[in-house]
């Protein structure tokens, strides 16, 4: 850990920006790269607000908020990834993006760069057959969970062919910033997801019977089983279209049990995707 110095991430979105801040805050250069720079600096700009709420209740332990910031750098190409430690990748759910992603980065990064993917639902080992055999020992996963800058978790999740140092350096980067490390086997979903895409299955199912509506679910949820917050407002922060994507990755692997329901679906097709369309199953 002593050696890293310079971070990059590959996505600029909620997660990507928020996995960027979790280092810039814990002192690390961030090198935060998009599709464009307008959306690149979107994120970062964004990240201001996290601050903000962040110190109004007291989490955020580090320097001023304006030094923190400074340490990440938004780009729309990958030429500040030549000199990184380490690149964690936090795009949307598409294998096929994801390893064209990391194959590039592999004719750009130093030899001894770690790649780790943020996929929440697509193996490891699959991912890490998009570099090179002299880099594929060093790849990866690091999911975290939303918002990436307060959940404490990040699930750790070594392929078929990732060296066991490289875990422990995984295991003791989440901890370097503040997280609480798991390690998981390499398992499409991984461990949170199915817990929590098999709960949700059930939820919608309340909601198509009508046994309950979306508010007394949510409320049924916190004060009865203890989550903080409601599954449909969490499905609303992390996006229905995501939800979507996830439940059919796992209804591929697992069948019938992790079925996408009939009112998801059609959540998504009237774009009703949440927090990001202003309309989930709640409006914003």
């Amino acid at each position: 850990m002593e050696d890293i110095k310079k971070v990059g991430v590959v996505g600029a979105g909620m997660m990507g920006a928020e996995i960027a801040l979790c280092f810039a805050s814990s002192g690390f250069e961030v090198v935060m790269k998009e599709t464009t720079l307008g959306l690149a600096q979107k994120g970062k700009d964004r990240l201001s607000g996290v601050l903000d709420r962040a110190i109004k209740k007291g989490t955020f332990q580090g320097e001023d908020k304006d030094s923190t910031l400074s340490r990440l750098t938004p780009t729309d190409k990958f030429d500040g990834f030549a000199d990184v430690d380490l690149v964690i990748e936090a795009i949307f759910e598409n294998a096929e993006i994801k390893k064209q992603i990391f194959t590039e980065l592999d004719g750009i990064c130093k030899p001894d760069c770690i790649f780790a993917s943020n996929t929440s639902s697509i193996p490891i080992t699959l991912l890490a057959t998009s570099v090179s055999k002299e880099r594929i020992g060093q790849f990866i996963g690091a999911h975290f969970f939303s918002p990436a800058f307060v959940m404490k978790l990040v699930e750790v999740i070594p392929g078929v062919e990732t060296k066991e140092e490289i875990v422990s350096f995984m295991m003791e980067c989440c901890r370097k910033i503040n997280k609480v490390p798991i390690r998981v086997k390499d398992v499409t979903g991984f461990a949170v997801n199915r817990i929590l895409h098999a709960m949700w299955i059930e939820v919608y199912r309340l909601l198509e019977e009508g046994v309950a509506t979306p508010e007394d679910i949510d409320i049924a949820c916190k004060l009865g089983l203890g989550h903080p917050i409601g599954p449909f407002a969490l499905m609303d922060l992390t996006s229905n279209d995501l939800n979507l994507k996830v439940g059919e990755v796992l209804y591929d692997t697992y069948g019938e049990r992790f079925k996408p329901r009939p009112i998801l679906k059609q959540k998504v097709y009237a774009n009703h995707l949440g927090r990001k369309t202003g309309r989930g199953w709640y409006e914003y």
